[in-house]
């Protein structure tokens, strides 16, 4: 299985958040699988940091490719293509992050892995 972490999920697993799923942490676990984080999720995690929204022990361009690296999970970098995909998404989730993410899951041919309900509203796939 190829694996899409949503930000809070990828944030969850480095962190040993009590809230992830555990079939969350199994699945990013599974050699087989490949698990990616998007350069979307990199991006507002920095806007969330900047903010003062999200305390990191580290800025942010140095803790979350380390952190990626650390846990062997892949960058997914943004291409035309999934920017594409954004005309045929229903308004059905208004956060332009988690909306890039859907996109990059289906131009992709990712699995999403998600507790946004939001998220599990579009019909893309996703951990459940």
């Amino acid at each position: 299985m190829k694996l899409l972490l949503d930000t809070h999920v990828f944030l969850w697993y480095i962190t040993a958040d009590l809230r992830l799923p555990r079939l969350f942490r199994h699945a990013i676990r599974e050699p087989k699988n490949e698990v990616f984080l998007s350069v979307v999720s990199l991006w507002e995690i920095i806007i969330k940091y900047n903010l003062g929204k999200l305390p990191l022990p580290q800025s942010p361009e140095i803790y979350i490719p380390t952190e990626r690296r650390r846990h062997r999970i892949k960058s997914l970098p943004l291409h035309e293509n999934a920017v594409k995909e954004l005309i045929q998404l229903p308004i059905l989730h208004r956060d332009p992050f988690d909306r890039m993410l859907i996109c990059q899951t289906l131009a992709n041919n990712l699995t999403m892995a998600t507790v946004d309900g939001q998220i599990q509203n579009y019909n893309v796939p996703h951990l459940t």
